[in-house]
């Protein structure tokens, strides 16, 4: 297609803005470092996964479902694409693939230009539909702030949390159930932190915050190595709402991280939820929600549950090669994007779950020393000759004369060759033992072929044609209405509260219907 001026402009302001979130993000966070994992290794063995695959990948899924509508259905569930998978992985990760290439002397800046720009834009597409009742396009834009939730959802959060406090038997089950779901998700994805996510914060009362914590892969579903281990895990997304009095999360990122002023710590939590939730969901199901005592037999009899499928993670990894751990560790991180096929309905196993055969190449390059290295100096220093700027430059956060990613060059405007794409998918390849063909589902177990099928055949009803529209700002001006109403009460059908009571509430009689 051919190029214009805007679209590079618009492109090249797109990577400039994952530069300053991502820089400040990976040096004010922990190293990514393991004993057991080659973390740093397959970290870079999957950035060149996302720059050869990424592109096609996403015109596939946009061969049957636009940016745009994956982002309004992606407000009605927590599934691992949403973040950070294509609210920060997406982006970055295609582009630390690009970086790393150019400085291989691989590709050129001018190499590739359209799956550049078409990539940005889909996260921009994608982003601005998530975010569109704040209109903000990352949680950076938004101070650090994540509120993807509509009104009615936090409502029916707000109204359902059983109140809890230090020491009873509610607050030491969710407790114990939120710590064993962490290391388990730990291990999941190879001592990363992609099972694990929090947004928020949504504001409850002058004194109290809600933040709402998301646990994914939990189960037997996408990932080889969970076959047969997590058999027992009845949900493979669960979310836990909780509300915490005094104090503020003044910080919640795009990596899912949080800080809180003063420090939120376990005598703070005074309300929790449990729900779950996937693509063939009307929206989140309450788990245990009917009564105090079967939330807190729910929390234990889940607790019990990964806790049983993570002895048995331990198990089966304690037998892995080091070529089965890289390959189970990149394919983690590259597919933390994954989820968007499943909504579409176009998930394939070959492409998400196999080692592209061109990043493949790189292999032999990664030991323990050069991928621990190449990565501390392509997000960290920023010491490699594509990323210095003239000495006149000083970037945000550092001061530094340094960028991290290359924006694409103007000078294919005027004549100077380029290329325009990677090329297509090409056949991967894996260590690791064949995907069984079992998924888990909010609608139980199935293949992956009805999985697809039913995915396209599925609509949440807050999403239809006749409810897409109906965002926060038109239903300030038509609370009451028929309409209105329509929407709130599919969002409260299952809430123990609020299931009925339409679009007119406010937050203080929320606050008064709790428990």
């Amino acid at each position: 297609m051919p190029l214009n001026y805007t679209q590079l402009l618009e492109t090249n302001n797109l990577i400039q803005q994952n530069v300053d979130e991502s820089y400040w993000l990976c040096v004010t966070r922990t190293v990514q470092e393991s004993k057991l994992f080659p973390v740093p290794s397959y970290m870079m063995l999957s950035y060149l996964m996302a720059f050869y695959r990424y592109p096609s990948l996403l015109r596939k899924i946009e061969s049957r479902m636009s940016a745009e509508e994956l982002g309004d259905r992606s407000r009605e569930m927590a599934m691992k694409h949403r973040a950070p998978g294509v609210s920060w992985g997406l982006p970055n990760f295609y582009l630390l693939g690009r970086e790393w290439l150019i400085n291989l002397g691989v590709i050129k800046p001018t190499d590739a230009i359209e799956d550049v720009m078409y990539v940005m834009d889909f996260w921009k597409r994608f982003q601005l539909s998530l975010h569109r009742n704040d209109g903000h396009i990352s949680r950076a834009q938004y101070g650090h702030r994540g509120q993807t939730l509509s009104e009615r959802q936090a409502q029916v959060f707000h109204s359902d949390l059983y109140s809890c406090e230090a020491g009873d038997e509610l607050h030491e089950a969710a407790h114990q159930f939120m710590a064993s779901a962490s290391q388990y998700g730990f291990l999941i994805s190879c001592e990363s932190r992609i099972s694990l996510h929090n947004h928020g914060p949504y504001k409850l009362s002058d004194t109290s915050e809600m933040i709402v914590r998301d646990f994914m892969d939990l189960a037997e579903s996408d990932f080889p190595w969970l076959d047969g281990v997590a058999k027992g895990v009845e949900y493979n997304n669960i979310t836990v709402t909780m509300a915490a009095k005094d104090c503020h999360f003044y910080l919640v990122d795009d990596w899912g991280s949080f800080e809180a002023e003063p420090e939120f710590s376990a005598e703070k939590l005074v309300g929790v939820g449990l729900y779950a939730s996937d693509n063939l969901s009307e929206g989140y199901m309450p788990l245990g929600m009917n009564s105090r005592e079967e939330l807190i037999a729910t929390f234990k009899r889940l607790d019990g549950q990964v806790k049983e499928a993570m002895n048995n993670l331990w198990r089966r990894i304690a037998g892995y090669s080091r070529d089965q751990m890289m390959d189970a560790g990149a394919i983690t991180y590259f597919a933390i994007i994954k989820d968007l096929a499943h909504i579409a309905g176009v998930y394939d196993v070959d492409d998400w779950m196999k080692v592209d055969e061109r990043a493949e190449r790189f292999r032999p390059l990664l030991n323990d020393e050069y991928g621990r290295d190449v990565l501390g100096e392509l997000v960290g220093l920023l010491s490699n000759p594509s990323q210095k700027l003239s000495d006149y430059s000083m970037m945000m956060h550092s001061n530094a004369p340094t960028r991290m990613y290359t924006p694409i060059p103007y000078s294919v405007l005027s004549g100077e060759p380029y290329t325009p794409t990677a090329g297509p998918l090409y056949p991967g390849i894996t260590n690791l033992p064949e995907k069984d063909d079992v998924y888990t589902t909010t609608r139980g177990k199935m293949t992956l072929a009805e999985y697809n099928r039913q995915s396209q055949e599925f609509t949440p009803s807050a999403v239809a044609p006749e409810t897409r529209f109906l965002c926060d700002t038109w239903l300030k001006y038509h609370a009451g209405s028929d309409q209105a109403d329509s929407l709130y009460r599919i969002t409260q059908a299952s809430s123990r509260k609020l299931a009925g009571k339409g679009s007119t509430l406010t937050r203080d009689e929320v606050e008064a219907l709790r428990d």
